[in-house]
């Protein structure tokens, strides 16, 4: 039964966790919080993860019950991310594996994402969508997305905006600069509240992304949708898919809260079924790739 460890650091929030033979042993995780009206930059950032990784470690080891010679692994988020962040969990994950003489595997974040929603989610060949915040630049008190979606509850009126589907793409150029073309009017003439705004901003993205799911879902004839990333938290997408899985009679599996934020133990995770399979990193090919995308990952642990 193969035990990781899985480090976590593509962004604001780093984490550490264990997972033995497909059951999580331990999650541990801390996030940069700037001051509201600030983004989070890579080298403040990187600073924060430096400093507190090495104590997530420590405490995702003891929640596990588990010492370093119990480990077959050590698993590590390659990108995408922000760069200064993603070397500073690089470095010590390649650190601890020389130290503790076990192998390293380097993990593509989104495939992280996606394998700890088909642990926890049971599907046995789901469509999946996978929905991520990104890089934010403004506010980060506590998110971006949290806020807009607490103030989207209370708003009634759904504004016309940009709405751009071809196929199975989305585009959302424009969305945002529209809406900030037309708030000071609307605002000013009470012809809508700021929760009117986020209400229609949150309606169309989802809209969005439901129509392109739903007609991947026709497509492939899917009976089950897995929902994985940061914006899965999101209890208006999840009940806009509910709906939407409900008329197909197909089944929406959405990801544990706990585990939709970024963590360590969805790294550890994927790094559990790459090592089964006999696909590990070596020191030489261990370095970060800012812009590593998830059809580049050599999928060979799964038929």
């Amino acid at each position: 039964m193969p035990t990781v460890l899985g480090l976590e650091g593509s962004a604001n929030k780093v984490g550490a966790g264990v997972v033995r033979d497909g059951v999580i042993l331990s999650n541990r995780r801390a996030t940069y919080v700037t001051p509201p009206g600030h983004g989070f930059a890579p080298g403040p950032t990187g600073r924060h993860h430096r400093g507190a990784v090495l104590g997530l470690v420590a405490a995702a080891l003891s929640d596990a019950g588990t010492r370093p010679r119990d480990l077959d692994a050590v698993a590590f988020t390659r990108g995408p991310g922000m760069g200064a962040p993603l070397a500073v969990v690089a470095v010590v994950a390649r650190t601890l594996a020389q130290l503790w003489g076990v192998p390293l595997v380097g993990v593509n974040h989104c495939v992280g994402h996606i394998e700890m929603g088909r642990l926890l989610g049971r599907a046995p060949d789901p469509l999946v969508l996978y929905v991520s915040g990104g890089n934010t630049q403004i506010s980060n008190d506590p998110s971006p997305g949290y806020n807009i979606e607490q103030l989207a509850k209370s708003g009634h009126r759904l504004l016309d905006l940009p709405y751009v589907v071809k196929g199975l793409d989305v585009s959302f150029a424009g969305l945002l600069s529209h809406l900030q073309a037309i708030t000071p009017k609307v605002l000013a003439t009470g012809e809508a509240t700021p929760e009117d705004l986020c209400f229609s901003l949150q309606e169309t993205a989802f809209a969005m992304l439901t129509e392109v799911t739903e007609r991947a879902m026709a497509l492939t004839r899917a009976r089950h949708l897995l929902l994985v990333g940061g914006v899965a938290c999101n209890l208006r997408l999840q009940e806009m898919l509910q709906d939407m899985c409900r008329a197909r009679g197909a089944e929406l599996c959405p990801t544990d809260h706990r585990f939709c934020v970024d963590n360590g133990a969805m790294i550890a995770q994927a790094g559990w079924e790459m090592l089964r399979a006999g696909q590990v990193t070596e020191l030489d090919q261990s370095g970060i790739t800012q812009r590593f995308r998830t059809d580049e990952v050599e999928v060979t642990w799964r038929d």
